[in-house]
C-alpha cells in the first residue's frame, strides 16, 4: 500500500515541476519577445543616426563613397547595412557587392517603406548571406522631402538566440536550485506531517489486534495533537466498554449454562448462534454451533415453531414432544438482531400428572355413571310411592342426582376430547343448518324466559369443514349460557367470513362477566355466577368443552364482556 508521505511528496513534486515549467516557458517567450523589440529599437536608432550622412552621399551622387562608408561602418558596429534607391536597386551593402545583388523592392521589410511608411521590419532567411536575419528598414527623405530610398540594418538571428539562450540557462540554473531547495523543504514538511499520522496508524492497528493499552504521544497543540488526544480517549473508552461487554458476555454464558431448560438462538437462516447444554441434551448432539436447525434435528414440531415465529415475527408458545418427552417451548423473534430464540421447558412430569388426573377422572366418571343411573331410577320409583310430604326431599335428591349425572357426562366428554388420538368426523356443511337445528332445541326455553334470537349472515356465507356433532355442542353450550344468564332482550348470533376463516359470535344482553372472571372462564369447573349456576344446574364444564372442540378444529375462541352490559363469545374456524 502506497504510503501517505509518498503521495504528498509526489504531489508536491508534480506541482513544483509544473509551475517551474510554466515559469520557464513564459519567461523564455517574454524575454525573447522583449529582446527582439530591444534589438529592433536599437537598429532603428542606428538607422536614424546614419540617415543624414547617407542622404548626403545620395544627393551628391557619391555612390562609390557611399558603398565604402557603409562597408566601413558596418564592420565597425558589427551590423549589416544595406542602402537601396527609390526603385529598390541596391546602392551599397556592407556584406556584398551591390552590383551583383537583385532588386530589393519586394523584400518584406522594404515593402512598407515603398508604400509610404517610415519604418519596416522582418525576420527571415537571407539568400545573400544564407542565415536567419532580423531586418529593420528606415525611409530616406531628401532635403526637399523627396523619397530617395531606404537604409536597412540587420543582425544575425543566431546572435539574439545565443544571448537569449544564455539568459534562459542562467534562469534554469536558478530555478533548479529553487526547486531543489523547495523539494527538500517539502520532504521535511511531509515527514513532519506524516510521522504523527503514522504513529496513530500503527497504534490503530494494535488496537484492532486487541491491544487497548497503546498510547500515542504527540507534542504540539495543532489538529494532529488533538486527533492523538481523542484517539487515546477513544481507546480508553473502548477498553472500558470491551471489558464491560466481555464481563456481560461471561455472565450471560454463565446464566445460559446454568439454565436447566433448553435454550437456542438462531439467525433468520436457521444457523445456530448460541445453545446451552439443555438444548444439546434435547436433540442428543453437542456439535451444533454454526449448523443449520435442519441439520441437527428432524423434529417437525421444532422446525414448524421456528418457521412460524420467523414468518409472523412475533412470540409463540407451543407444546412439543421429542423422544417421548414433552416440552413447553417459548419462541421469540428479536427484531433488533433478526434472530429467533427458543426456550424449552421440560413438562414431561406435568403431562404425566395430567394424564393420571385425566385417567382418574375418566375412571371415576365411568364408575359413578352406573350407580347414579341406578339412584335416578329408584328416585323416579319412589316419587310414585311415598307420601306427598316427602316429595320435597325427593325433588332435591333428584335435582342433585341429575346434576351429578350431567357432570359425569361432561367429564367423560372432556376426557374423550383430550385424548391425543381423538379424531373429528369432518364434513362440508352449511353453518346455517347447524344453527337452525340447535335453535329448535331452545324454543321452549326462549319462550319461557321471553327472549328472542336473531341470526345475521354475511352474504354468500360459505360451507364449513367441521365435525357436525361437535360443532352443535359448541352452539348448544354458548346459546344455553346466553339464555341462562339473560333475563330479557335479544340474543344475537352473527356469522361472517374472509378467505381463510369463518367467524361466529354469540352476544347476549345479560349480567355480563367481570374482567377477573373472563380470564378464567374457560377453566373446567370455573363458574362466574355460582348462585345462578346452582339454580340452573350448571356443571362449570361447558365452556371447557367448547374451547377443546374449537381447538380440535384449529380455531380460536375469545370472550368480551363488561359487568352489567352483556357478554359476547367469538370464535373462528378455518375454512379449509
Amino acid at each position: 500500500m502506497k504510503r501517505l508521505s509518498s503521495k504528498i511528496f509526489v504531489g508536491y513534486f508534480l506541482v513544483i515541476f509544473l509551475l517551474t515549467g510554466l515559469i520557464l516557458y513564459f519567461t523564455y517567450r517574454n524575454v525573447s519577445n522583449q529582446h527582439v523589440i530591444t534589438i529592433t529599437d536599437n537598429l532603428n536608432k542606428i538607422n536614424t543616426i546614419l540617415e543624414a550622412k547617407i542622404i548626403y552621399f545620395i544627393e551628391n551622387g557619391q555612390i562609390s563613397e557611399l558603398d565604402n562608408y557603409v562597408k566601413k561602418t558596418g564592420k565597425e558596429i558589427d551590423i549589416r547595412l544595406t542602402i537601396v534607391d527609390s526603385t529598390g536597386r541596391v546602392l551599397a551593402d556592407s556584406e556584398g557587392d551591390p552590383s551583383k545583388m537583385e532588386n530589393h523592392r519586394s523584400r518584406p521589410e522594404l515593402e512598407p517603406i515603398f508604400k509610404g511608411e517610415k519604418v519596416g521590419k522582418s525576420e527571415r532567411f537571407s539568400r545573400t548571406v544564407h542565415k536567419e536575419m532580423l531586418y529593420v528598414a528606415h525611409a530616406l527623405l531628401g532635403s526637399n522631402g523627396q523619397f530617395l530610398g531606404a537604409i536597412r540594418t540587420s543582425i544575425f538571428r543566431n546572435q539574439a538566440k545565443d544571448l537569449i539562450n544564455q539568459l534562459i540557462l542562467q534562469i534554469l540554473q536558478i530555478a533548479s536550485i529553487v526547486v531543489l531547495v523547495t523539494l527538500i523543504g517539502a520532504l521535511i514538511f511531509v515527514r513532519s506531517l506524516t510521522k504523527p499520522i503514522n504513529q496513530i496508524s500503527e497504534a490503530s492497528r494494535k488496537v484492532a489486534a486487541g491491544n487497548f493499552d497503546i498510547k500515542v504521544n504527540i507534542g504540539g497543540g495543532d489538529e494532529i495533537y488533538e486527533l492523538a488526544t481523542n484517539f487515546n480517549n477513544m481507546t480508553a473508552q473502548i477498553k472500558t466498554l470491551f471489558a464491560e461487554v466481555t464481563k456481560q458476555k461471561e455472565e450471560l454464558n454463565t446464566i445460559i449454562k446454568a439454565i436447566q431448560d433448553g435454550l437456542v438462538a438462531l439467525d433468520i437462516t436457521g444457523r445456530v448462534l448460541v445453545a446451552n447444554a439443555g438444548f444439546c441434551k434435547i436433540i442428543s448432539s453437542n456439535e451444533i454451533l454454526d449448523k443449520n436447525i435442519n441439520e441437527i434435528t428432524q423434529n417437525q414440531d421444532i422446525l414448524n415453531l421456528f418457521n412460524q415465529t420467523l414468518n409472523e415475527k412475533s412470540s409463540t408458545i407451543n407444546e412439543i414432544s421429542n423422544d417421548k418427552k414433552f416440552y413447553l417451548c417459548s419462541a421469540n423473534f428479536i427484531e433488533a438482531k433478526k434472530e429467533v430464540v427458543l426456550l424449552f421447558h421440560d413438562i414431561t412430569e406435568i403431562k404425566k400428572l395430567e394424564q393420571l388426573k385425566k385417567d382418574f377422572v375418566a375412571n371415576v366418571s365411568h364408575e359413578l355413571r352406573t350407580p347414579l343411573t341406578a339412584i335416578k331410577g329408584f328416585i323416579e320409583t319412589l316419587e310414585d310411592e311415598i307420601d306427598e310430604q316427602y316429595h320435597h326431599y325427593i325433588d332435591i335428591i333428584k335435582r342433585n342426582t341429575n346434576r351429578l349425572i350431567s357432570i359425569v357426562q361432561d367429564l367423560l366428554m372432556l376426557s374423550e376430547l383430550e385424548e391425543p388420538n381423538t379424531k373429528l368426523i369432518k364434513s362440508q356443511i352449511d353453518g346455517r343448518i347447524i344453527i337452525d337445528n340447535v335453535l329448535k332445541i331452545f324454543e321452549p326455553k326462549l319462550k319461557d324466559k321471553g327472549l328472542n334470537i336473531a341470526v345475521q349472515y354475511q352474504d354468500n356465507f360459505p360451507k364449513i369443514n367441521v365435525d357436525v356433532f361437535r360443532m352443535e355442542q359448541v352452539f348448544i353450550n354458548l346459546i344455553d349460557n346466553a339464555i341462562k344468564y339473560s333475563d330479557g332482550g335479544t340474543i344475537l348470533i352473527s356469522c361472517s367470513y374472509d378467505k381463510h376463516y369463518a367467524y361466529f359470535a354469540v352476544k347476549d344482553n345479560g349480567m355480563g362477566i367481570s374482567k377477573e372472571d373472563t380470564e378464567r372462564i374457560f377453566e373446567r369447573f370455573y363458574i362466574a355466577d355460582k348462585s345462578r349456576s346452582k339454580k340452573s344446574g350448571g356443571t362449570g364444564l361447558g365452556l371447557s368443552i367448547v374451547k377443546h372442540i374449537i381447538l380440535l378444529h384449529n380455531g380460536e375462541i375469545s370472550v368480551e364482556s363488561e359487568k352489567g352490559k352483556g357478554t359476547t363469545f367469538k370464535f373462528k374456524i378455518p375454512l379449509s
